[in-house]
């Protein structure tokens, strides 16, 4: 069974940074793509960006380029999300997700439970 743990969300300053990590187990992730949503109150989850897991190829939404970055180390079957510049419009719940497909928005079939991201101005 696929799971999910997202870590590395806190309080933060409009400019800072933070990185969160989603670690996975449960299985291999080969031809697995794994992504980042993200959720504020009041609205609806939204994609933030993607990383396939075998290829290392990206796709980004485009308020995401240039600021955030994914990574993932296939060793330690873990996924980064690394955030600079932070805004406080980027205060959310973020989750880790992952499909067994090699796509990247939409279709995900296993999430994390999320991490909070504060961003003060």
């Amino acid at each position: 069974q696929v799971q999910l743990v997202e870590s590395g969300g806190g309080l933060v300053q409009a400019g800072g940074s933070l990185r969160l990590s989603c670690a996975a187990s449960g299985r291999s992730f080969t031809n697995y793509t794994m992504g980042w949503y993200r959720q504020a109150p009041g609205k609806e989850r939204e994609f933030v960006l993607a990383i396939s897991w075998s290829g290392g190829s990206t796709y980004y939404a485009d308020f995401a380029k240039g600021r955030f970055t994914i990574s993932r180390d296939t060793a330690k079957n873990t996924v980064y999300l690394q955030m600079n510049a932070l805004k406080p419009e980027d205060t959310a719940v973020y989750y880790c997700a992952a499909k067994h497909r090699l796509s990247y928005e939409g279709g995900y079939e296993h999430w994390g439970q999320g991490t909070q991201v504060t961003v003060s101005s």
